[in-house]
């Protein structure tokens, strides 16, 4: 189990960490996917966490395309 100081994936902007979160809620939610009130995702199956993050890339290139096309996000 990893602690927040062992991660290898770090944010390039940490201040993101909040609208990432924000995201991954709003994910799980449109999937269906119950969110663990301790956030523990351990019980989880990786298809599961794996639908979540594949939506979060998914939805971040969306985003980047939009801005690089000109347009505001969101």
């Amino acid at each position: 189990m990893a602690n927040q100081q062992s991660r290898t994936n770090n944010l390039v902007v940490p201040q993101a960490t909040a609208a990432l979160q924000q995201m991954k809620l709003e994910i799980a939610n449109e999937l269906g996917i119950p969110i663990p009130q301790d956030g523990y995702y351990g019980n989880y199956t990786s298809r599961d966490t794996g639908s979540i993050g594949g939506y979060i890339t998914k939805r971040l290139v969306q985003i980047a395309e939009q801005q690089l096309a000109g347009h505001s996000s969101r």
